[in-house]
């Protein structure tokens, strides 16, 4: 990170702790009906990108959408939105955790009791900044999110449980994946390399999104899991021509981002001791993935999309064509189209997020453990 990048985030920083030290009072919870479980977590928040949709871009105008086949071939109710054959790491974490069924909040029906265990923000193609998702039309960024969970979902929340999100939010997980798109689709495509250094785009990124975790912390949110950006060069889409990014670029921005998210949730932690967090390393799973052989992984296919892709008759390299097939073992394949991993994949991702007491998967604790604690 260059000076000026550096000190950008430093100054951030300071402001952030300044605003909220008001906020890091002695928290007081909602009384929660008890399953029998012995859950200490009543649902998630999701916000971020497609690797963590289920469905809200069914219902925005936008090209970026998994509402076809062969998207959702596995998936228990079939297509659903969500940009892989099966579940996605929201899912399954959400099965680890044993949790309900969390909505996507552009659904009409998400209100009422039906949001009481979480609601799903996140919206495919969107990034950190304003303008990422706009290559794509209508993606809901990561600011409006913030501001939809504010000014609705908390509002209906509070409706429901009788209390205010101060005091029902500790309990539930507040996930954040995002981060990818604001390098593929806007940094490198819109080449902005020309203008500005990767270290400051990347310093801006930290910075916004600083913010962001600022508002939900204020809000109430105790508990974040925040996802790595994968290595982005890995994925099939950098093999398709005129797109921009090459394998070694995408790779180092993932591992710039990365290293100074980390970072970043250090900070918050060592200046708000009630704010707790878990860094989910996808970078290192899916390397790690992509490095093992496959009689120990059981991939045979590490840099292929599993279903059609093409650049013609409005492809555009990265999502399955609307109708088209798939391969026949998909357990076998890493990727389900030019960019989003299968359910295997998500599946190991999701099981070292939540259990994995390696700090390379799960920093610096687990999902479990995180769950667990007593704020």
């Amino acid at each position: 990170m260059t000076k000026e990048a550096s000190k950008l985030v430093c100054l951030y920083l300071s402001l952030i702790f300044a605003s909220v030290s008001s906020a890091s009072a002695t928290t007081v919870t909602c009384s929660f009906k008890q399953d029998g479980s012995g859950n200490m977590i009543q649902g998630m928040f999701v916000f971020g990108s497609s690797l963590v949709d289920n469905g809200n871009n069914n219902f925005l105008e936008t090209k970026s959408k998994a509402d076809y086949l062969p998207y959702g071939i596995d998936f228990p109710n079939g297509t659903s939105g969500r940009f892989t054959n099966g579940k996605n790491v929201i899912d399954l974490l959400g099965d680890q955790l044993k949790l309900l069924f969390i909505p996507p909040f552009q659904d009409p029906s998400t209100k009422g009791s039906k949001i009481v265990h979480g609601v799903n923000h996140a919206s495919g193609s969107s990034g950190i900044l304003d303008d990422t998702g706009l290559v794509a039309g209508n993606a809901t960024s990561l600011s409006q999110q913030v501001k939809d969970f504010e000014a609705v979902t908390l509002a209906e929340l509070e409706a429901e449980l009788g209390c205010s999100s101060s005091q029902s939010l500790p309990s539930y997980l507040i996930v954040v994946g995002v981060g990818g798109n604001d390098y593929m689709l806007n940094y490198f495509l819109r080449k902005l390399y020309l203008r500005i250094s990767i270290e400051t785009f990347t310093a801006n990124l930290i910075a916004s999104l600083a913010q962001k975790l600022q508002e939900l912390y204020i809000l109430g949110g105790r508990k974040f899991v925040l996802t790595s950006l994968m290595p982005l060069g890995y994925s099939p889409v950098i093999n398709r021509p005129n797109l921009i990014g090459t394998p070694s670029a995408l790779n180092y921005a993932a591992q710039l981002y990365n290293a100074h998210l980390k970072t970043l949730l250090d900070s918050l932690k060592t200046h708000l001791s009630d704010f707790n967090f878990v860094l989910v390393n996808q970078y290192n799973i899916i390397s790690n993935l992509t490095y093992s052989p496959p009689s120990a992984t059981g991939f045979k296919d590490i840099s292929n999309p599993c279903c059609t892709v093409s650049l013609s008759q409005g492809g555009n390299g990265i999502s399955c064509d609307r109708g088209g097939k798939a391969c026949e073992d998909r357990t076998a394949y890493m990727y389900f189209d030019g960019l989003h991993p299968t359910e295997a994949v998500n599946v190991q991702i999701a099981t070292k997020a939540y259990a994995s007491t390696h700090q390379g998967d799960a920093y610096p604790i687990n999902v479990s453990q995180l769950a667990q604690l007593q704020i």
